[in-house]
């Protein structure tokens, strides 16, 4: 917890001076509550430690479109995954030059899309690169993704570089791909994009990444490309628990610089570094504000609130670790351990498992932290329950950004047939 920007008042839990019992009163529970300043302080670090190199944001981690605005008035690229994501992209205000459109599996709409927009692609198969140079009538600029076979030491799901994953182009096949690339109408080969993984908390995979990339650029060099960009993707992660610690950006950027500039020498173009961060930028930004329902002692002392993995999939999805505080209760000391779940008619809906806590009473709040990035996100509305507001707070006023959801959003699209 950042004691700039987050801080206890009165027993209770405050972000940038605002109580979060009275945004909880005010807006209702679950609430996602986001910290402008803590938002605005990562970016700024960020671009301090990669002060050469071009930076997009990657839109899967969090795409509210008031996140979304400050980041791209900040100056950032975005890295979008989807038709849906660029659209977001460009509203918020993101430079078209700057967006690259990624993604494993895209379809016509997704590649028109891209196209109408005039963005770069990030190619992942022979079959898209035919399909984007029959549907262009101009020339549309691509990198192709290219999977390293680097193993990220991170949890298997959120691994995307291993040989088994299904994104990118194996290495072995990739100087092929760019002469197919450079036989086809439509289409200009101007870099090379990579992404190995994500929570990864050591500087070695990606050191590993990048020099297979430049074996990759060499090669590539030789059929006449000349090379704009080297994007190395994101996945640099964040310390969820107490005393989890990775390389400061600092070093991580100087071990990475150090490596870009070495293996440049070996080529004749001078290639942008590209960096992709997403969680690093708005996980620890924001917290999930969930009230208690129930406590009941059984098996465990079950404390049951009203945010499931339907708001916060991420510990029934990987397992994964988040912090959690009774925020009306930050000054008295824990005194038995409790496993907080949700609503969801799911056994696996468990959200921080034998942690110990404060005396845990019905009407008290439970704030999880991190959860800026995956939270929202990947929300959905099973069980028929309604997402959650978003409010941001900066300098002691706070936004609603996102309204909560009501029942006709969980009828608004389906249709009922008269003569069903």
């Amino acid at each position: 917890m950042s004691a700039e920007f987050f801080g206890i008042e009165n027993s209770h839990l405050i972000i940038e001076g605002v109580d979060v019992i009275d945004l909880a009163e005010r807006y209702g529970t679950p609430l996602y509550v986001t910290s402008r300043g803590k938002l605005e302080s990562n970016i700024t670090r960020f671009q301090r430690a990669f002060s050469e190199a071009d930076l997009y944001y990657a839109v899967k981690a969090n795409n509210n479109l008031s996140i979304m605005k400050i980041i791209a008035e900040m100056g950032f690229g975005a890295d979008v995954f989807s038709d849906g994501e660029l659209y977001l992209a460009l509203i918020a205000g993101f430079n078209r030059d700057k967006i690259l459109f990624n993604g494993n599996s895209k379809n016509d709409d997704d590649i028109k899309a891209g196209i109408s927009a005039g963005v770069t692609f990030s190619v992942d198969s022979l079959d898209e690169l035919e399909a984007i140079s029959e549907m262009a009538k101009d020339e549309i600029n691509i990198a192709f993704r290219v999977n390293p076979d680097v193993s990220p030491q991170t949890h298997p799901k959120i691994a995307t570089g291993l040989r088994e994953s299904k994104f990118g182009i194996p290495w072995e096949q990739i100087v092929n791909a760019y002469r197919k690339a450079l036989e086809t109408k439509n289409i200009r080969p101007v870099g090379i994009h990579c992404h190995i993984g994500s929570q990864i908390m050591s500087v070695d995979p990606f050191i590993e990444a990048l020099n297979r990339m430049f074996d990759v650029a060499i090669e590539v060099e030789k059929l006449g490309v000349d090379l704009e960009f080297l994007d190395m993707g994101g996945g640099i992660g964040i310390p969820y628990k107490e005393g989890e610690n990775g390389p400061s950006l600092e070093v991580f950027s100087a071990k990475i610089f150090e490596t870009f500039e070495e293996r440049g020498s070996d080529l004749k173009s001078s290639p942008t570094l590209i960096l992709e961060p997403g969680r690093s930028i708005v996980g620890d930004t924001t917290v999930l504000i969930t009230k208690v329902n129930a406590v009941k002692r059984a098996f465990k002392n079950f404390v049951a609130v009203d945010a499931g993995f339907n708001l916060l999939i991420r510990p029934a999805f990987y397992g994964s670790y988040h912090r959690i505080v009774v925020a009306n209760k930050m000054d008295e000391e824990p005194v038995e351990k409790y496993t907080v779940v949700g609503p969801i008619c799911e056994t696996g809906d468990i959200l921080a498992e034998d942690r110990k806590l404060p005396e845990v009473k019905r009407g008290d709040y439970i704030a999880i932290f991190d959860t800026g990035a995956y939270g929202f996100a990947m929300s959905s509305q099973y069980n028929g329950r309604l997402r959650c507001a978003e409010v941001m707070v900066s300098g002691r006023r706070s936004y609603l950004i996102r309204e909560r959801e009501n029942y006709s959003d969980l009828v608004g699209r389906q249709v009922l047939p008269f003569n069903l």
